[in-house]
Formats: structure tokens, C-alpha cells, sequence
């Protein structure tokens, strides 16, 4: 094996172990960002159901309310 050859492979050894690195990385970030999403689900899940269980607003709403009178 030529000396080129070897530093070809070294090369490739080399990105290979970064690729591989990079991979690790990307897959830890994968991994958090479900769990993030999880629990921002979770969250958005209890605020409908809190907003659910309100009750309505003793306020008419603006299309409910008489026009004011006229002078």
C-alpha cells in the first residue's frame, strides 16, 4: 500500500469518525426537542382544558350589546 493510499484512508477515517460524531450530536438534539415538544403539549393540553372549565364571561359581547342612544 502506497503512502498515498494510506493517507487517503486516514482521510476517510477521519471523516468518518466526524461524521459519525456529528450524528451523535444531531440525534441528542432530536432527542430533547421531543421531550421539549412532550412537555409543551402537555402544557397546551392543561390550558384547554383550564380554559374549558371557565365560565363564561357575564360581559355581552359587542355584536350582544344595545346601540347607545342616538341624540
Amino acid at each position: 500500500m502506497s503512502q498515498q493510499e494510506r493517507e487517503r484512508i486516514e482521510l476517510l477515517e477521519t471523516r468518518l469518525a466526524y461524521a459519525e460524531y456529528t450524528i451523535e450530536q444531531l440525534n441528542d438534539e432530536v432527542t430533547t426537542q421531543g421531550r421539549e415538544l412532550d412537555r409543551l403539549k402537555h402544557q397546551i393540553q392543561l390550558l384547554i382544558d383550564k380554559l374549558q372549565g371557565v365560565e363564561p364571561s357575564q360581559i355581552a359581547s359587542m355584536a350582544e350589546e344595545t346601540p347607545p342612544p342616538h341624540y
